[in-house]
This record gives structure tokens, sequence and C-alpha cells, in this order.
């Protein structure tokens, strides 16, 4: 008879020696100030972590906790100021630590592996994998760990977040603490612990432990009362949402947090993330809930009402407030042949926002493409006299840009 055990790996080996490519690629500091490349680098490391994860997930959990020792020496030279390799590292803990808990893997393991993570954690100095802490309880893969890791952590977190500390006081494994107590079903100490807390980073998980003890009033409660100049209200927004819609209250869900909790970095994103979220919906109701939500912003969602096929609403919120010419341009180019009117429409409304000074970085090249697109969507319209003697009025009314507008126009043959 075959030994039963073969069709099952040990869980105690050591991995298979693997030749990394990623390692050689993330040594302390061999990263110069630019960004874009140790993006690149990041991304492919978690790709070849993936690939591998397909056929030895023990392997790969070896491979994303050699990576995330690495990362944060590895960029200590990058220049983080528009926080995109930040983003990348946070992604990147988040597809990996998936990986590094759902390993079969003995206890000893485990332990190891823990071990050398929290030492990173406590070593990160930008700090890029910060957010690690967060998903403590997850890599623990099981209550008792988690349970073991909140015994060890739980008396600084203590004094870290009582009231009574120094100003200043600070520990890098508070949020590892907070989620290994929720991970271990710790709820009531959880809640007691960060009772007295400001900040929303530390009162978002005594929010998780009310959930899982089946307190979504109070929870929902203490969030609202979480609001302060230290913690972002479009967080809250969204963990007040999610508990309404955890709870089938749909419509209190999106009239109460709906239009501030899904904001995304574009309005025309923003407003795709609303109309998934609420399918029924309507999408013009949504716009114009949008529209409402953020007075003197209108000009900005013209993109998402032109995507949306609402034309004429998209032309009257670019005439409200500020749009960006450059996007009113390509409408302008894009709508010509089959929507001249509109076309025409955007087109002298961006001529229109270049000479209030709107856009950010305008050339004489984005005034010449506006005007050259108003020009042609007026040729089809069969209207290019009168769209001439429009456009002069335009920079006749004056602005900002006036005679910078009127200068690169009369480069232009009609």
């Amino acid at each position: 008879m075959a030994n039963s055990n073969a069709d099952h790996p040990d869980r105690t080996a050591k991995p298979t020696p693997h030749a990394w490519v990623f390692r050689t690629r993330f040594r302390r500091n061999c990263f110069g100030w630019k960004s874009q490349p140790a993006i690149a680098r990041v991304k492919e490391a978690v790709a070849e972590i993936r690939k591998v994860a397909k056929r030895d997930r023990r392997l790969a959990a070896d491979g994303a906790v050699l990576f995330l020792e690495k990362v944060s020496p590895a960029l200590e030279q990058v220049d983080s100021s528009s926080g995109s390799i930040g983003t990348a590292v946070n992604n990147a803990i988040a597809a990996l630590v998936p990986i590094i808990a759902g390993a079969e893997v003995d206890a000893g393991v485990r332990a190891a592996w823990l071990e050398r993570l929290f030492e990173a954690l406590q070593a990160d100095e930008i700090p890029y994998i910060e957010s690690l802490g967060d998903h403590w309880g997850d890599l623990c893969a099981s209550p008792a760990v988690a349970s073991e890791w909140a015994d060890r952590l739980i008396d600084i977190t203590r004094r870290v977040l009582s009231p009574d500390r120094q100003p200043g006081t600070y520990f890098k494994g508070t949020t590892a603490c907070l989620s290994a107590l929720h991970r271990a079903g710790r709820h009531d100490e959880l809640i007691e612990i960060v009772r007295a807390e400001k900040m929303w980073t530390y009162r978002q998980w005594a929010v998780k432990a009310m959930l899982a003890s089946g307190r979504s009033a109070e929870a929902l409660r203490y969030a609202e009362a979480s609001r302060n100049p230290w913690s972002s209200d479009q967080a809250i927004d969204a963990t007040c949402e999610e508990i309404l819609l955890r709870s089938g209250m749909r419509n209190e869900a999106y009239t109460r947090y709906g239009m501030f909790a899904n904001g995304m970095t574009s309005h025309l994103a923003t407003f795709r993330a609303v109309t998934k979220k609420y399918p029924e919906r309507p999408p013009h109701d949504v716009l114009m809930d949008l529209v409402i939500a953020s007075p003197g912003q209108e000009g900005k969602w013209f993109a998402a009402a032109k995507d949306a096929g609402f034309l004429t609403e998209a032309v009257a919120l670019a005439r409200q407030s500020p749009c960006d010419p450059r996007t009113l341009t390509r409408a302008s180019r894009d709508y010509a042949a089959q929507q001249p009117a509109f076309a025409l429409e955007v087109g002298l409304l961006a001529l229109h926002w270049l000479v209030q000074g709107a856009g950010y970085e305008i050339t004489s090249t984005d005034v010449i493409d506006a005007f050259r697109a108003t020009v042609h969507a007026a040729q089809v319209a069969g209207r290019v006299d009168e769209v001439v003697a429009l456009v002069q009025g335009v920079v006749d009314a004056g602005g900002p840009r006036a005679e910078f507008v009127a200068t690169a126009v009369r480069s232009v043959r009609v």
C-alpha cells in the first residue's frame, strides 16, 4: 500500500531553493529618486511571486516575506511626495498578504515568518510597509496565533493609546496588536483599548469589533462620533455606508453616504463607482445628486455627464464653473461628426475657460487645438462665419489669458 503522506507536501520542510529575480533588484538604497522605475520593479516582484504561487504556494509565501523585508530599505531614497510609490507598495502588500496567510505550513515556519515581518515593520523608517500591521490578524492565520501576538503586544499598546500618554508616544506595532485582537475574537478588549482614542486609524478597529459582535447600530454611532480634524471624513463615510449596506438599508446608505464615500481619482470615476454600487438608481439622478453634493464644482462633472450620454446637462455643467479646457476640446473633436451642435458649444466653452485662466500648464498648442476643433464643428454645422465672430466675442469679453488666446487664434488660418 502506498504511503498516504505522499499526496501531501511536508509543511515543515524548507522551501525548494529558488533564485528570486527581485532579490537582486531590491538592495538597500538601490533606487534613485525617480519613483517610476521603483514602481515598475515592485509590480514585477509581485507578478513573479504570484506566478510561483500557482504551482507552489508555500514557496511563494516565503518569497513574499522576503520581498516585504527588502522593499522598504530599497526605496529609502525614492521621491515619495506624489504618493504613487506608497500606493504601489500598499497594493503589493494587499496582494501578498493572502498568499502568506493561505500557505499551509507548520507553526514553527509561520512563527519565523511573523518574526521576520515584525522586525521589518519595526525597521520601516519612511514608512512604506506600515499598512502591514492592518493585516496582522490575517498573517497569523488562526485565532490562537493571533491571540498569542495580541498578548505579546497588548501592554505597550494600552500605554500608547492611553489618554494619559505623553505627547508623541508611538508604537509601530499598535495596529498589529489591534488586528490580532480582532482576529482572535477578543472584541471587548479591543473596544476598551481604543475607546478614548481620537484617531480613526485606531477607532476603526473598535467599529470592526462592534460589527463582529452584532452591534451595528452602536458601530454606526461610534463611527460618526469619530469625525475630527485628524480623521478622514471619506474613510468614515465609507465605513458608515458599508454598515448600512450590510444591514440592508440601501436607500439610507445612498442618501447619507453614497455621494461622499466613493470618491475616486476623477469625477468621472466617482460617478461610475456610485452607479456601479447602486445600479437601482437612474444614472441621471446619481449625476445630479453628485453635482448637488459638490457645489462650485459643476464643471468637473462634465465628463461624467458626457460619457453617460447627457449632453445637454454636460454643456450646462461646463457653463456653471471652470471645466478643464483640454477635456472640452477632446469632446468637441470627438463629437463633431455625429453631434456638431454639441461639439460647437463645448469648443466655444473650451476657449472661454482658456481665456478665463482655467487649465494646468496651458500652451499655445492647447488654444490652437481648441480653436481648430471649434471651427471644424462649425464647418460640419455650416456656421463658420457665425462661430468665428463668437470666438472673437469670447476673447473680447476679457480674462486673465485673453491676449494670449487672441495671439494663438490669430496664428490659425480659417
